[in-house]
């Protein structure tokens, strides 16, 4: 196996329902997303032209166009959240999120969708969501 990381940075709000800390209220972070993906190679031959496991440019716009649009300076907020808070309803770049919009739920929700739309011969093998410069989830495909 070969892998190639590609990373991406966005803005974004939420806020934790159901937690006994600053992390209730809302807040934004500077999220950096790692998306790393493998392909099948021998290991003594050479990938046949164009030589690539997937060009970057092909990984960058499926992650723009899935992820990023849809998060970069949103305010993520879930059902729970809004219902017992009915103010926070009246944000316009308001996304309603399935689950608390914690780093872990985030990753799940990314993985899913990265893999509806990678091409069949690329496997997602990893993502790293850093919420600060020292903090981040993980997720591996084992």
């Amino acid at each position: 196996m070969m892998q190639i990381t590609k990373i991406f940075r966005f803005e974004m709000a939420h806020a934790i329902h159901g937690y006994d800390g600053p992390c209730k209220h809302i807040h934004g972070h500077s999220y950096i997303l790692h998306v790393t993906v493998s392909g099948y190679h021998t290991q003594q031959n050479y990938l046949p032209a164009p030589g690539f496991i997937m060009d970057f440019k092909a990984l960058k716009k499926i992650v723009q166009q899935h992820i990023i649009q849809q998060f970069d300076h949103a305010l993520l907020l879930s059902g729970e959240f809004i219902a017992n808070n009915p103010a926070s309803n009246s944000h316009n770049n308001l996304m309603l999120f399935p689950a608390e919009p914690t780093a872990e739920n985030l990753l799940i929700f990314i993985r899913n969708t990265l893999q509806e739309h990678l091409p069949k011969e690329v496997h997602l093998k990893s993502l790293l969501l850093y919420e600060t410069n020292d903090a981040y989830a993980a997720w591996y495909n084992d």
